[in-house]
């Protein structure tokens, strides 16, 4: 079993906590849906233009793992044009 972890860092096009929450839940629960994924706002909570975003995904091959952080990361990207990411980490744990 293979666990993998993604932590997307992003400047939001946001001024007020109430918009950037807005724009966080929207992105956590389409990527919750299409992923069936486990994600969750992680860092950044009380920063109006900026979140980072967690999500972990587990398989049976570290190959297939890293394919679906890859595509969440892509996702992201593409749902959100307005938004910068800044940073991104993976990371694939073996059990």
């Amino acid at each position: 079993m293979h666990i993998g972890v993604i932590r997307i860092s992003l400047v939001l096009p946001s001024r007020t906590l109430k918009e950037k929450r807005t724009i966080v839940r929207s992105v956590v629960e389409r990527l919750r849906n299409r992923f069936n994924a486990a994600v969750a706002e992680v860092d950044n909570l009380d920063t109006p233009g900026r979140t980072t975003i967690a999500a972990s995904v587990i398989s049976t091959s570290p190959a297939h793992a890293q394919a679906q952080l890859q595509e969440i990361a892509g996702a992201i990207a593409h749902w959100r044009l307005d938004a910068e990411i800044t940073g991104i980490e993976t990371e694939t744990i073996a059990f």
